[in-house]
């Protein structure tokens, strides 16, 4: 069975790995074009297309997919695995794959369709998210599954659980290249009264507001960890929040109640968070107790 693999960033990695490293007839792939990176803006390909050209693996790198069908056709693939590509696909695309086109996504749909389905998850406070591998269609995430696989979102920051679900769609994308070589292809229609969606994640949505329960202020420090970074204001410029937990202290609501090397304990609306992981403006990420150390944040301080 010939594939097509479309990705893009790291998450992607794991499962193209797995699945051409464990004998897989990977014929090409398909990725976002070289974009600039770093202080310098150097092109930088895509960490799916460094892989691929070490591997040997054809590549393709259309900036509109969909303008390119009949190249795409003249592969003469049975099927396409697609993971966090970043391109929607059209049907002229999605008719090049007479096995189908199949795609690994990072939520238990129906719930969470769309572009941020991990963020979405821990800013939910769901206690389970996963793997969906599901054939497309044209409309948005909502094709029939083949497989899911689930894990415990816990207390991880979306770094973290984006990790563990980068290994899930890893054995997610073999299993399901299992089935379909095998033709053991059973389909579960999507219950569409069930169905939720989530947009992409703007650096506004990540301003903290101590307002809200420390709860909800911890969620949303968890889901835009490690980037965007969830924000607040210190001393007039942004200071970034990478991680916190909660804690019982009461105060108004954005003071600092204490600074020590146990962290920097913020009041919320109701109760309280311990900040353990920051990145001040124009500097590096550090623990919160190498923050206090050296800008001298106190009790009494105002985060806004």
């Amino acid at each position: 069975m010939k594939i097509v693999f479309a990705g893009s960033p790291e998450f992607a990695l794991p499962a193209l790995k797995r699945l051409y490293e464990g004998g897989n007839d990977i014929i090409a792939v398909i990725t976002q074009p070289d974009k600039p990176a770093g202080r310098k803006k150097i092109l930088t390909p895509t960490p799916v297309k460094s892989y691929a050209l070490e591997a040997g693996i054809k590549v393709y790198d259309f900036a509109k997919i969909r303008d390119h069908a009949a190249e795409v056709a003249a592969l003469g693939a049975d099927i396409m695995i697609t993971c966090a590509y970043g391109q929607i696909l059209s049907k002229e695309i999605l008719n090049c794959f007479p096995m189908g086109v199949w795609n690994l996504h990072a939520s238990l749909l129906p719930e969470f369709r769309g572009a941020s389905p991990v963020q979405a998850a821990i800013l939910a406070g769901k206690e389970y998210t996963g793997v969906t591998v599901m054939k497309t269609e044209p409309a948005l995430d909502s094709g029939d599954i083949l497989l899911v696989k689930r894990c415990r979102v816990d207390n991880k920051t979306c770094g973290e659980l984006s990790n563990e679900l980068s290994v899930l769609a890893a054995e997610a994308a073999v299993e399901a290249v299992g089935y379909l070589d095998a033709g053991n292809v059973q389909l579960l229609l999507q219950d569409e009264s069930r169905a939720t969606y989530c947009k992409k994640i703007q650096k506004e949505d990540c301003k903290l507001n101590f307002a809200e329960p420390a709860e909800e202020v911890l969620k949303k420090i968890k889901a835009f960890s490690p980037q965007p970074a969830a924000y607040c204001g210190f001393n007039g410029a942004p200071l970034n929040i990478l991680n916190a937990e909660l804690s019982a202290e009461e105060g108004r609501a954005g003071e600092v109640l204490c600074a020590d090397k146990s962290g920097i304990a913020v009041a919320c609306g109701k109760n309280s968070i311990r900040i353990t992981c920051l990145q001040p403006a124009g500097g590096k990420i550090m623990p919160a107790r190498d923050f206090v150390n050296g800008r001298k944040i106190k009790a009494g301080d105002v985060l806004d």
